[in-house]
């Protein structure tokens, strides 16, 4: 955890300066010149084990705050010869520091590296702790995120507080703020926070009593809360008396350090009988959706991927303890993201690029919202037309065994106040945003091995499997269902003449041309070579022949572009609607009788029966 070289506010002598040790690095929360005496004055040795590098996690550039980072590095360069990290929150901060500290301080440039949290947060998530665009970025595997919040005025925008992960704890640490607001939705549950806190009420500082009015929600999240930054510290500790608030541990405080022990064995007792009825709770739901999902599959009904995305996506509603949940497929074919599955919500489509999720894909990590409407990627058009009210949105995307990411698992308004955690929730998300993914990935080879890839629409592998799964009980149903068989006239001509790229152009223009015409009672299968079968349910012959006449006008009058060179093609189709007595390939056979009728009378025409003698 955190331990303090001073816990006092900008006047005191004391001026608060935090400070952690890891791996033989020694980290700074700011460093003001009361920070830079102390670590001069308890030298590297002092810390419990050799310092190797420092760096300094700045929140904002006060002088309170940044006035010893100068001298630190001066100091550390000239006489310890050890290497200074300086990390800014932010870009604009970072350009503030660079030039605070080469044109008014005039640091050597070889002294230290000038780093953003965001360039590495990049680095976080590796395994080896660098990121592979830059050798140089160092590891910092400590920090989650900075947090944007409320200070003075002229640092609107550039102030900030941190979440790390301190010992195996959610740590908050705020800097100078006015407002705790900001750190409230990463407080889960067993977290530290260190907060400043202000006996005087100002609006540039937090003060006590609205800390105290906090009271109550943090002893039912078991949250340790620290003060620091303290203006009069004996009269905060006297109105935080009874609340279980402490001040800041200072370095060398055993006393405190015996508390802040029995503290956390008392918090860890609490957690881990949280953890355990929890975990049963978990195992549980898992158990019981298992058993219907292996119910399900064993039974004699007709099963698909869709019943194992309902009761993951189920799964994944409750152990996030969330009002609905949905699990979003990504069709990269027609550049789509629509809900294979969803708790409360009919089937939704959206283009790729649109929406929380859109925008997950896009950048291949999790996006959380607590504030969905002030989101400018949320669409709340949904809630509009159903008056439904979005609190709070987690998307995590689903990856296949490659890592190129298929899906999304999103939930949607976490039952209570505090709104998504993107630490805690995902963890409980994961196994089953993990099979979902399994499933999708398996669901998406069989999607693939049914579709042409030159034309990208169905083959002859999808065709028959549609006809099992669906056309088939349309027929038995007595459902009308039409087709027609069509064929590119003379193509042999366009390869022989044009080249064979040239004919893969004109097969791709013409399977466009066909699925732009399809219904959704329609499909288009690539039969082989240059045929194309569309089957058409719900429709008669004589609706069949009428958009076949269409098709082939549209074809007729669509010049297709081979890098430049025009070809023109035409088409003949032989019709027939379905004959539920006879099996598909006889069926078929009979239109392709008038198709080959078509062919032999002139070509560029629809024969859907015999010739009159």
């Amino acid at each position: 955890m955190l331990r303090f070289f001073g816990r006092g506010s900008a006047f005191r002598e004391d001026q608060n300066c935090a400070y952690f040790v890891q791996d033989h690095r020694l980290i700074l929360m700011d460093c003001a010149m009361y920070g830079f005496h102390e670590v001069k004055k308890t030298g590297l040795l002092g810390f419990g084990e050799e310092i190797r590098e420092i760096t300094i996690l700045v929140t904002h550039t006060h002088g309170d705050h940044t006035g010893g980072i100068p001298m630190l590095i001066h100091y550390a360069f000239y006489v310890l010869h050890v290497p200074v990290t300086v990390i800014a929150p932010s870009e604009e901060v970072r350009e503030d520091l660079k030039y605070l500290l080469e044109r008014l301080e005039g640091c050597a440039p070889a002294g230290y590296r000038l780093f953003s949290a965001e360039e590495l947060m990049k680095a976080v998530d590796r395994a080896d702790g660098v990121d592979d665009s830059d050798p140089e970025l160092p590891a910092c595997p400590w920090l989650v995120r900075p947090i944007l919040t409320q200070h003075a005025p002229e640092l609107s925008g550039r102030c900030f507080g941190y979440q790390l992960t301190l010992d195996g704890k959610n740590v908050i640490y705020t800097g100078d703020s006015n407002t705790l607001e900001p750190f409230l939705p990463y407080l889960t549950e067993g977290s530290v926070l260190y907060t400043e806190t202000a006996s005087m009420e100002s609006p540039v500082h937090f003060p006590v009593k609205k800390l105290l009015e906090l009271e109550t929600y943090f002893k039912e999240k078991n949250i340790q809360v620290y003060l620091m930054h303290l203006d009069d510290e004996e009269a905060i500790m006297k109105q935080v008396e009874g609340t279980g608030f402490l001040p800041a541990p200072l370095a060398g405080d055993e006393k405190q350090g015996e508390k802040d022990m029995q503290n956390n064995n008392m918090q860890d007792n609490n957690m881990q009988e949280k953890d355990v009825q929890e975990s049963g709770k978990i195992l549980t739901n898992i158990f019981d959706i298992s058993d219907k999902l292996y119910r399900e599959m064993c039974s004699n009904k007709e099963n698909d991927h869709a019943t194992l995305f309902a009761y993951l996506t189920e799964l994944g509603r409750t152990m996030t303890d969330s009002d609905r949940a949905s699990f979003w497929k990504w069709d990269r074919r027609k550049k789509q993201l629509w809900t294979t599955s969803a708790t409360g919500v009919d089937r939704i489509v959206i283009p790729d690029n649109t929406g929380l999720v859109g925008k997950a894909l896009m950048e291949k990590r999790v996006v959380v919202t607590n504030d969905p409407y002030n989101d400018p990627n949320f669409n709340s058009a949904v809630d509009k037309k159903t008056g439904y009210v979005t609190k709070s949105v987690l998307v995590m995307p689903v990856a296949n065994i490659y890592g190129d990411f298929i899906g999304a698992f999103q939930i949607i308004n976490k039952n209570g106040d505090g709104g998504f955690d993107e630490v805690e929730d995902v963890r409980k998300l994961s196994l089953a945003a993990l099979i979902c993914g399994i499933a999708l990935e398996s669901e998406t080879f069989l999607e693939d091995s049914h579709h042409d890839k030159l034309t990208k629409q169905k083959n002859r592998m999808g065709f028959y499997s549609d006809f099992a799964r669906k056309y088939s009980k349309l027929l038995e149903a007595g459902r009308p269902i039409s087709m027609y068989i069509s064929d590119i006239d003379k193509f042999k001509r366009v390869n022989d003449t044009y080249g064979h790229n040239a004919g893969d152009v004109v097969l791709s223009t013409v399977a466009e041309t066909m699925a732009a015409a399809c219904t959704e009672n329609d499909c288009v299968y690539r039969w082989g070579g240059e045929e194309f079968i569309m089957i058409m349910t719900d429709t008669t012959l004589e609706q069949c022949i009428e958009k076949a006449e269409k098709i082939r006008e549209t074809i007729q009058q669509t010049p297709c572009d081979a890098e430049g060179t025009i070809i023109n093609v035409t088409m003949s189709f032989g019709c027939r609607q379905f004959d539920k007595e006879m099996s598909i390939e006889d069926n078929i056979s009979i239109a392709d009788g008038f198709l080959y009728i078509a062919k032999e009378s002139g070509r560029n025409r629809v024969i859907y029966k015999e010739p009159e003698a």
